[in-house]
């Protein structure tokens, strides 16, 4: 009772003698990446920068709701500076050494490829800035690392591949074999990895036939597309995205390729709406969360989110708008609850050094060491729904999916027959390691 009386004397100490103080303060400075230019941008990097805007004026305004309703983070205004993902792994190093050094930014929120987000973690410890990456398929980034300064807001894509062979087993429990076609780089190649060891355990009679691992940005598949037509299979599985995928799913309409193959794309939704006509009835399709068109969620953030970028873009909010919102309201959440943290302690400063003091600590924002101990582990709410930071030792995320299959009415790619997927169904639990866990711990197909 007594502290509880302390923190009341002391906010209300705050309120009288500087009421401005939090909001005085100097804007945090975020640094953020995504693709502004090459195949990647008009589906991925583009709605990415605008949701980014979208959400910060938001934020800045003290619009969002509940739990995030808070003007900017703790009062701060937010400020965000742009950089272009494009342009390879030494390129983004370099850019965000920049980040950091010339434009002395606070944290880093990004990346989209695995590529970069292996190439810029290191980074981002050996010069101690919190960095959030919003996205990046690949496991290893927490699985073969350990870092103290790089969190990851979205889950790994072991969960597409586990996620999208039980939705796969459900609907089409016949299959006899498959083929792939996925790019050939850390995302790639773990998605066809857990692919083949998830159907290994699930359905282990049916036939793994081909596997085409394509050079990312390659936009030309007429061998890939010839040698899938002569083995036939019943399903392509593939993680293609951006302008891979458009240019696949064109060139393979065109020679006929899926008038017999059923198309499984584990990253196809962003690309829906700009692929009518090209995206065959009865594509089964992930978004490795529950991004607008993959689940009827109906909570007060994600009309939120996507009013807001409706808004601001007069478009549908898709999977990188949410990878976007979990990032930021994530690092939000953890600001936040470092700087109460530090309110608290200010109390029993102020009951042995005068209430100036306790003053003074509550008004000093916490350091990135504080922040850090506030992310770990953190739960929150998101427009997907809870997120939880609890792979990676604290620092990688966790949350639900789902899957649907694709069927055009009017010129527009509908997702129908919805499954969802809990984390707990479809990631593997605390440190173990997604394939470890594929192989010994998930449940054999019922015969």
């Amino acid at each position: 009772m007594k502290r509880l009386v302390n923190t009341f004397v002391l906010i209300t100490m705050i309120l009288i003698f500087c009421p401005k103080c939090l909001s005085e303060e100097p804007p945090l400075r975020i640094g953020f990446v995504s693709f502004l230019s090459g195949p990647a941008s008009s589906d991925y990097g583009i709605p990415a920068r605008n949701a980014a805007m979208a959400i910060v004026s938001s934020l800045n305004a003290g619009a969002a709701p509940n739990p995030h309703n808070m003007r900017g983070f703790s009062g701060r205004q937010i400020e965000l500076v742009f950089i272009d993902e494009a342009g390879g792994t030494t390129k983004q190093v370099t850019e965000f050494n920049q980040l950091v050094l010339r434009h002395k930014v606070d944290f880093v929120i990004g990346y989209l490829s695995s590529a970069n987000c292996l190439a810029i973690a290191p980074a981002a410890e050996r010069l101690k800035v919190l960095t959030i990456l919003m996205d990046c398929g690949s496991a290893q980034v927490f699985e073969e690392n350990n870092y103290k300064y790089v969190f990851r807001t979205r889950s790994h894509a072991t969960m597409d591949a586990i996620a999208g062979a039980k939705y796969l087993l459900k609907i089409f429990p016949e299959i006899e074999n498959f083929s792939g076609i996925n790019p050939n780089y850390a995302y790639g190649q773990e998605s066809w990895r857990d692919w083949n060891a998830v159907m290994k355990v699930l359905a282990p009679k049916v036939e793994s036939q081909s596997s085409h691992m394509t050079k990312l940005g390659t936009g030309h598949f007429n061998s890939e597309i010839s040698s899938l037509l002569t083995k036939k299979s019943q399903l392509i599985h593939s993680s293609l995205w951006g302008g891979d995928l458009k240019a696949f799913l064109i060139q393979a309409k065109a020679r006929g390729l899926f008038k017999s193959t059923r198309l499984l794309l584990v990253a196809g939704e962003p690309n829906l709406q700009k692929l009518s006509g090209f995206i065959p009835d009865g594509t089964i399709v992930g978004a490795r969360g529950m991004s607008s068109g993959m689940l009827d969620n109906q909570s007060d953030l994600n009309m939120w989110l996507k009013s807001i970028f409706k808004k601001e873009t007069g478009e549908t909010a898709s999977y990188p708008v949410y990878s976007v919102a979990n990032a930021i309201l994530g690092l939000k959440k953890a600001y936040e609850k470092a700087r109460l943290s530090k309110l608290q302690k200010a109390v029993p400063m102020a009951d042995v050094a005068g209430v100036q003091e306790g003053m003074k600590e509550a008004y000093s924002p916490p350091n990135t060491q504080q922040i850090i101990e506030s992310f770990e582990n953190l739960s929150y709410e998101t427009p997907n729904g809870k997120v939880s930071m609890i792979q990676g030792n604290g620092h990688q995320a966790v949350h639900g999916t789902s899957y649907g299959v694709t069927r055009t009415l009017e010129g527009k790619v509908n997702i129908e027959n919805i499954l969802f997927f809990p984390a707990k169904e479809v990631q593997p639990p605390g440190n173990t390691k997604s394939l470890d866990w594929i192989r010994n711990r998930l449940p054999t197909r019922n015969p």
